[in-house]
């Protein structure tokens, strides 16, 4: 049996992943770590059962010390924080604790992204990539497992365009496009036809930075939003559209025999260009500016003005999107591999699509870590570690909760 610790257990993708976990028969004790302890108990009044172990922490502004003594009563861990200080102290303490992990964030904790840092520190007189390097071999001499960007988008869908590569004898170009929107009837209630599943302040952040992507084989800094594309998504026959953002990144050091990669949002005709009338306006920037004798900077207020126009109403529901390839040769011709995905909320559980898929995801390959079926020690991508007799299985535990991938390969495009 195994025990899981949840890191974030009390916001909306910790606590689906502990709903996932606490409803697994080879789980027999999942905890719920968060600093309040009002949205733990609520979060566990959610998910039920008595399995379920509360634990007030504080990874944020709390003594380390406190968290790798929780974490020294569980197997295996889930890391769930919505911003990069957060999640890059819990990964500081799982190293230190010696404790295989699963992290959900969209970054490539090896290689951090130098935009919009979140808050997070730098050790003085390295370099962002020169921290990553350090924390990648500080875990491997301590023997840990961490299994980096592990949800829906990175996650689930680099897992995918690994396997694609896999499939071809060699691989020229991928693109994972990617995205939780809501229901095409929920998305006319809303500006930018859009509603929030996950943090909005990090939904932005993604819209503002540079995204790294392949191209002619080199990384290079694409613009914010650019190589956009409207493409019909086959399995709702509808059209969307889809923008680069930095969502993957691990890719782009681990697949290096590619020459072209880009990561793509998703969303409803009509949202990109609602955010570039916002950025246009200066409503997204982070410099503060003084309104009424406050110092406030335009993106808090926006967020502040908008998030709660974002919201579901009652009855509303969202859908995870993925419609990915990868193109090369097989067999001496073109051919391309095609992983599509179309998932909805589970409205029993009252759990959205976006955390359905994202703790899904986490919580079964935390059960993979647990049972040591993923490779690697260190930070290790999802394209490395679901990979084989794990992709297998992964997707198995997957298709069994209702999120199931299609894979299609044609030869001659």
């Amino acid at each position: 049996m195994m025990r899981v610790l949840v890191i974030g257990g009390g916001g909306r993708i910790g606590s689906a992943a502990a709903w996932d976990l606490a409803g697994s028969d080879e789980v027999d004790e999942v905890g719920l770590a968060g600093p309040r302890v009002g949205r733990l108990e609520r979060a566990a009044a959610k998910i039920g059962g008595d399995k379920l172990r509360l634990h007030p922490c504080d990874v944020a502004g709390g003594d380390l010390r406190e968290v790798r003594r929780l974490m020294d009563g569980y197997d295996v861990g889930v890391i769930a924080l919505p911003d990069r200080r957060t999640s890059y102290r819990a990964l500081e303490a799982a190293i230190d604790a010696c404790f295989d992990a699963v992290d959900v964030l969209e970054e490539y904790h090896r290689r951090p992204d130098p935009y919009e840092t979140e808050g997070l520190p730098v050790p003085a007189g390295i370099t962002p990539d020169e921290y990553g390097e350090s924390l990648h071999r500080r875990a491997e001499e301590n023997g840990v497992a961490l299994l980096d960007g592990m949800g829906f988008a990175p996650g689930l869908s680099n897992a995918t365009i690994g396997r694609g590569i896999d499939l071809l004898d060699s691989a020229e170009r991928a693109t994972a496009r990617v995205g939780g929107v809501p229901s095409k009837e929920a998305a006319a209630n809303h500006p930018l036809g859009y509603t929030v599943t996950w943090s909005f302040g990090h939904v932005l952040r993604e819209y503002m930075v540079r995204p790294r992507v392949l191209r002619g084989g080199r990384i290079v800094d694409a613009e914010p939003l650019s190589d956009r594309e409207r493409f019909v998504f086959e399995p709702l026959g509808e059209e969307f559209e889809a923008a680069s953002t930095p969502g993957m990144p691990s890719l782009l050091y681990t697949r290096p025999g590619l020459a072209e990669f880009t990561e793509k949002t998703v969303r409803w005709p009509g949202h990109w260009e609602g955010i570039d009338l916002l950025r246009g306006c200066g409503l997204l920037d982070l410099e503060p500016m003084e309104v009424a004798g406050c110092s406030i900077r335009p993106r808090d207020l926006f967020i502040s003005v908008v998030e709660p126009r974002l919201r579901p109403l009652p009855g509303e529901t969202d859908l995870c999107i993925m419609a990915n390839s990868v193109q090369g040769l097989k067999g001496g011709e073109a051919a391309r591999v095609d992983h599509h995905l179309l998932a909805g909320p589970d409205e029993v559980a009252g759990i959205s699509a976006m955390a359905r898929v994202t703790g899904s995801s986490a919580a079964v390959a935390a059960r993979l870590l647990g049972r040591g079926e993923v490779r690697g020690r260190g930070i290790v991508a999802p394209e490395d570690g679901i990979r084989g007799a794990a992709y297998d299985r992964y997707l198995r535990d997957l298709e069994a909760r209702g999120i199931a991938i299609t894979e299609t390969v044609r030869a001659g495009v």
